[in-house]
Parts: C-alpha cells; sequence; structure tokens
C-alpha cells in the first residue's frame, strides 16, 4: 500500500463559516484526518471576509494513498463551486 503525509493549511478568504464547517465535517470522516479552523487575523473587519482564517488539515502520520485521494476529492468538490483554495 502508499502512503504519503498530510500536512496543509488551507483557505478561501470568502468562505462562509457554515461552509467552512461542512468541508471539515467531510475531511474528518477520512480515516486518519484531522481538521482545525483557524481564527480570522485580519486586523480590520471586512463583511466580505469569511470569520474563518483558515483549515488545517493533518493526518494521522501516515494516510493510505486512498484516504488522501478521498481529501483532494473533497476538497476539489469545494473548490469547485466556491473557488481555488489558497495555501497558508
Amino acid at each position: 500500500m502508499t502512503t504519503t503525509t498530510i500536512p496543509e493549511t488551507l483557505a478561501w478568504p470568502k468562505m462562509p463559516l457554515s461552509v467552512y464547517r461542512e468541508v471539515a465535517a467531510h475531511l474528518r470522516q477520512v480515516a486518519g484526518i484531522e481538521v482545525e479552523l483557524l481564527p480570522q487575523t485580519a486586523q480590520q473587519f471586512d463583511y466580505t471576509l469569511s470569520q474563518v482564517g483558515g483549515l488545517r488539515i493533518n493526518g494521522d502520520k501516515v494516510v493510505a494513498a486512498e484516504d488522501k485521494a478521498r481529501v483532494v476529492e473533497i476538497l476539489n468538490y469545494y473548490g469547485d463551486r466556491f473557488g481555488d483554495w489558497q495555501l497558508l
């Protein structure tokens, strides 16, 4: 079985809080994946920005290739609907 690690911090600046929570819930269904919502760090309040600063995805040490593919599939699904993710 091929394995790989998954340490990624991603953001989509205008994604609503509810969608971030939905993405996190879907990612947490993948074996070995932990997800953390990051706080917003903007210096000025802006109604057009998300209430979340980003999403940190961590794999439990080593994640199977099939599980990493599922993570990519989930991120692509939301990326297609809300725009490209940005690496932080």
